[in-house]
């Protein structure tokens, strides 16, 4: 149920930003020939033509509408063009229209706080970019303000006749109005600016509404498209709101929205201002009461979130009527490739946002041959995120089995190989979520392996100096075996021939090395080399006394290793040699002592990095 909050101002600026038929424009940018003719983009799929999911506006004169299919589009205007998105993996690919939408985010959030709602949608809070304008440059003439921002739709003047520019310019400028008024008239000035710095920079068109609250700012953007803005003044919200659909307000279009119509008869805003308060609440309850209380006064006190970064990734397939999945094979073949996708986009957001996500989870459309329990939907599954496709890919098989055991029963699921199974799945979506700022200090063991193909070099000549002198950057994707408070092995500068006076041989196995190869920095001075090992021990010993032992596993005394279990990447470590995989395995189970070095059966890897005496 929706929570009532209270705005924190009456005189805040918030513009909702919607890209006008925003899939045609980015495939008109692509192929330019296309501008001005009736477009529609298609969905990936060959029935009749596949689902229309964008119109252009030329289309939607001949009565093209996104309900419909390919060859409808046609029947209706023989001369539209159907462009397809771009296909990968057996899916739609919208990997191109989110880019163009990051595009057009960045030149957005350059004059106030900025909230991506979708791929072409986005708020924008401006009430401080407001306040400095009208404190130093309030708009005083015609002169001052952009020819865009004279374009705007008002709610409450008179746009009938040929004085609707000079209204509108009146209105701008006006000195003697209320100062929340006088905040809009500069949030539509800012506005009209950014959609014209969109429009040069991508050549996207936007249209946008302006008002108090992020409710009257979306309403208002879709008003007036393309390419226009609306403001919504306070003493225009009342007429506003009233003739609106009770069920097209946010977050009634659902079971809420059903019962005032069902339970209360109200079926536009209008008619829920007949009712008090109180009543509201005995029905609803405090908070929901409240809330509708609320909105039918166009109060509303959602803040804009910071936020120009998805909250998560996902990726998913519909499977209607025939195609329909009916076997855990072909489960798993869509399911594999939908992971692939989700981790690219995992590592790409990672590459360029530093960000991590933390819950991996499965979302299934099923349903049964049986008739009974016809009703009971396939439930939702979620697990921890671990980075690398084959993981994610693993552990969403795993969850679609547990979800299928719980949906089916136990002794309704059959032999994963029988295609006459009592279910079909008709959709797949798996994401990740819980997504967070990559923690500062942390750091992937595998950034000391170059590349796979210098893991499983024998020759020191596959290895560039700029790789042995690489800084490590942050990176948790394949965490980490740390001491307390450092980085894992970054402290350590190895000679390449030495440690503590031992010489290290290269593996005689064929394709594999020692691990001291990729752990080394060539060209170092054996002065320099204790230098900085006198400075290494004494930062290792101020930090293991700080006593922290969360997640550690201990050597000796109180000089542990420190490291998150669940985010160690397999794959790394079965690149190692066999000795050192069996002991890092040994330390990666949970409150179990890690296997004893056995003397003969090869070295430990602690053996290359044993702490000194910081005396010594």
């Amino acid at each position: 149920m929706p929570v009532a909050k209270a705005p924190t101002s009456n005189a805040r600026v918030i513009a909702h930003i919607d890209m006008d038929c925003f899939y045609v424009q980015v495939e008109q940018r692509k192929q330019p020939q296309l501008r001005g003719l009736p477009t529609a983009v298609v969905q990936y799929n060959e029935w009749k033509g596949g689902g229309l999911i964008a119109v252009s506006y030329e289309a939607r004169k001949h009565g093209v509408k996104r309900s419909m299919r390919g060859d409808e589009a046609k029947n209706a205007c023989p001369e539209i063009q159907l462009v397809q998105v771009p296909v990968a993996r057996g899916k739609a690919d919208l990997s191109i229209y989110r880019n163009a939408g990051s595009e057009v985010i960045s030149i957005l959030a350059r004059k106030g706080r900025c909230e991506r709602a979708s791929i072409d949608e986005v708020y924008l809070d401006l009430t401080e970019a407001a306040e400095i304008m009208l404190a130093e440059s309030p708009p005083k003439s015609i002169e001052d303000i952009d020819e865009e921002a004279i374009k705007s739709h008002i709610l409450g003047i008179d746009e009938a006749g040929n004085n609707m520019k000079e209204n509108v310019i009146k209105w701008l400028k006006s000195s003697d109005a209320e100062h929340h008024d006088k905040l809009l008239s500069c949030g539509a000035i800012i506005v009209a600016e950014l959609r014209r710095q969109v429009l040069i920079e991508t050549e996207f068109t936007c249209s946008a509404g302006i008002a108090h609250n992020k409710m009257l700012a979306k309403l208002a953007s879709g008003l007036n498209k393309p390419a226009q803005q609306t403001i919504v003044p306070s003493a225009a919200v009342k007429d506003f709101l009233e003739p609106w659909p009770i069920k097209k307000m946010k977050q009634l279009g659902g079971k809420l929205g059903d019962s005032l119509q069902n339970d209360l008869g109200i079926k536009t805003v209008g008619e829920l201002l007949q009712f008090s308060e109180q009543k509201l609440q005995e029905r609803y309850g405090f908070n929901t009461g409240t809330w509708l209380w609320n909105i039918a006064r166009g109060i509303n006190g959602e803040e804009v979130i910071g936020r120009i970064l998805p909250k998560s990734h996902g990726s998913g397939k519909t499977f209607p009527g025939p195609r329909a999945l009916r076997s855990i094979d072909t489960v798993a073949h869509w399911l594999n490739q939908l992971c692939e996708e989700l981790s690219e986009r995992l590592l790409l957001d990672l590459e360029q946002n530093k960000r991590i996500a933390n819950t991996l989870t499965l979302h299934v459309s099923a349903f049964k041959l049986s008739d009974t329990d016809s009703l009971k939907k396939f439930p939702s599954k979620s697990c921890p995120l671990r980075y690398g496709v084959l993981k994610i890919q693993e552990d969403a098989l795993r969850l679609f089995n547990v979800g299928l055991r719980e949906f089916m029963g136990v002794n309704g699921v059959k032999d994963e190989k029988n295609k006459n199974s009592g279910w079909r799945v008709t959709g797949l979506s798996i994401s990740a979520s819980k997504i967070i700022a990559v923690p500062q200090g942390t750091c992937s063991i595998r950034k000391f392996f170059a590349s796979q193909q210098t893991v499983f070099s024998t020759s020191s000549e596959g290895i560039s100096d700029d790789l042995l002198h690489e800084t490590i950057p942050d990176d948790p994707l394949h965490e980490t075996l740390h001491l307390p408070g450092k980085s894992p092995f970054g402290s350590f500068p190895l000679k390449s021939s030495t440690i503590h006076g031992r010489e290290m041989k290269e593996s005689k196995s064929k394709g594999t090395s020692t691990i001291l190869r990729y752990l080394t920095k060539s060209g170092d001075s054996s002065s320099q080399l204790k230098r900085d090992k006198r400075e290494t021990i004494q930062e290792i010993f101020a930090s293991t006394a700080s006593g922290n032992s969360e997640g550690g596993r201990q050597i000796s005394g109180d000089k542990r290793w420190s490291y998150k279990v669940h985010e160690i990447d397999q794959n790394i470590i079965e690149e190692l040699p066999p000795d050192i995989q069996e002991e890092l395995r040994g330390w990666m189970q949970p409150l179990k002592q890690a296997k004893p070095h056995i003397s003969g059966k090869g070295k430990g890897i602690t053996s290359y990095f044993s702490l000194l005496d910081p005396s010594s």
